[in-house]
């Protein structure tokens, strides 16, 4: 069977979704979780593929490092890897 997307607006979506499905199941890399029965989904925010699909190469690249590194997805990161290059970004 076919994963499922679940596009989300904000960030309050994705946490909702993100819980919701992931409740009894599996929570995994990129976004992607099992659910309770055991399918697959991947619960990402719409801007998402704006970002990967831009012409500027170095920002898609730094907005895919960041995904990579993530479990649920958070839209204020993504944001921050595609506006600044990681050696800009202030220390956490």
């Amino acid at each position: 069977m076919s994963p499922f997307l679940r596009n989300c607006e904000t960030q309050a979506e994705i946490d909702e979704f993100w819980e919701k499905l992931s409740e009894d199941g599996e929570k995994s890399r990129c976004g992607w979780l099992k659910d309770k029965f055991g399918l697959s989904w991947q619960v990402v925010p719409t801007v998402l593929g704006e970002m990967l699909q831009n012409k500027d190469p170095k920002k898609s690249q730094r907005v895919m490092k960041a995904m990579l590194q993530m479990d649920k997805m958070d839209i204020a990161a993504l944001k921050q890897a595609y506006e600044r290059p990681r050696d800009e970004l202030p220390l956490r």
